[in-house]
């Protein structure tokens, strides 16, 4: 079968890991630092702190945002404006944090956020708003500066953004990485990602103050060069056990090296397909944007009959996957159900998603678009 997720691991991950294990320093350490050092030189950012995956950024995230204007520092009851349409990590951060979730409606053609949805719901309630990068592709984030700069006109308070870029290591927006556009951007450096450390993450931060208090939230709310031996030091304010350990980084250090190359055939194989599929019958194209530019993690096509089409590739060697789920119908969050979703309505029973990886090859792909070119 040709596999939807890989995980990619550079051949110089063994010798930086078998360093770290000569040395026996496995908690946050000088790789970390290493590591935390090229991801601002990549990015082009001064401020990011490395954490142990992904859903630990979020929540980060949520906390710092917790905090913003009006909010409280412990969540506040504070609620947020996010998407249904992404894995389940993104919203239930909001819920760890005492937060209120809100629904914001899908662009059917991006499948990220709608964003005169968003306008029309933002509140003084409104702490934060909650965007994902799907399959790797760029929100539109001059609309969303635009709508913030009404809100905070109409009600005296600029919700904080914070950006799900667990898909979107290698995109562009505007000519400027996701991630470096001054909002606070989660990323996940999980297995199977583009830049992946086994589990890892990273949270990027608008500026020094919230950069330091990440740094401090990060390892139970501690100054790890406060003089702990003499035990003089003080914690402000309570964190958690997040920090990204020596062997993260060291493989996170590796793969860095090569990680573009990555992104580049993933690209390669998304421009093969909009041409190959272009047109075929009972299949639909996402929406392609000058100045949004895709890493495409993954590369999900919006098609008739989903559940044969996902067995038509299977009988020909290929796994295809919806994914995800609607989060809005799960039990867990039954409360906040919102059934004026017109655009996640029209477009959740037909997304699913083919491989387009680094592992697929030229030949895989023409065996990709041919199998869907003749029908299911």
């Amino acid at each position: 079968m040709i596999p939807l997720f890989r995980v990619a691991v550079d051949q110089g991950a063994g010798p930086l890991v078998a360093e770290a294990l000569r040395t026996g320093v496995l908690g946050h350490g000088p790789r970390g630092e290493e590591f935390e050092q090229a991801l601002r030189d990549r990015l082009g950012v001064p401020y990011l702190t490395t954490l142990n995956n992904g859903t630990s950024a979020l929540h980060l995230a949520l906390r710092l945002a917790a905090g913003h204007g009006d909010g409280g520092g412990d969540g506040g009851g504070g609620e947020v404006l996010t998407t249904p349409y992404t894995f389940e990590a993104t919203n239930w951060a909001i819920l760890a944090n005492g937060m209120r979730i809100r629904w914001v409606d899908v662009d059917p053609g991006t499948l990220t956020m709608d964003m005169d949805d968003l306008a029309r719901k933002i509140t003084p309630r409104t702490r934060a708003v909650m965007v994902v990068h799907w399959a790797g592709h760029p929100v539109d984030l001059d609309r969303l500066a635009s709508v913030l700069d009404d809100a905070e006109a109409a009600h005296g308070f600029r919700p904080a953004v914070i950006e799900d870029c667990a898909q979107a290591w290698g995109s562009v927006y505007q000519g400027v990485p996701v991630g470096a556009h001054g909002n606070l951007c989660a990323f996940s450096f999980h297995a199977t990602k583009h830049l992946a450390c086994g589990t890892g993450g990273m949270l990027v931060t608008p500026d020094e103050e919230s950069h330091r208090r990440a740094l401090r939230l990060r390892f139970f709310g501690i100054d790890r060069k406060a003089d702990r031996v003499n035990g003089d030091y003080d914690v402000p304010e309570w964190g958690y056990n997040f920090y990204l350990g020596e062997l993260g980084a060291a493989v996170g250090l590796a793969n860095l090296s090569s990680v573009d190359a990555r992104v580049d055939i993933h690209r390669r194989n998304a421009e093969y397909y909009d041409t190959a599929l272009a047109g075929v019958a009972g299949v639909e194209l996402t929406t392609r944007e000058k100045g949004r530019d895709s890493s495409f993690w993954l590369y999900p096509v919006k098609v008739d009959d989903r559940a044969a089409f996902i067995r038509r590739l299977a009988a020909a060697g290929i796994t295809a996957s919806a994914v995800v789920r609607r989060n809005d119908t799960h039990t867990a969050v039954r409360d906040v159900y919102d059934p004026e979703l017109p655009g996640l309505e029209s477009v959740h029973d037909r997304v699913v998603h083919i491989p387009v990886g680094w592992w697929v090859s030229e030949w895989d792909c023409e065996h990709i678009a041919e199998t869907i070119r003749s029908g299911w």
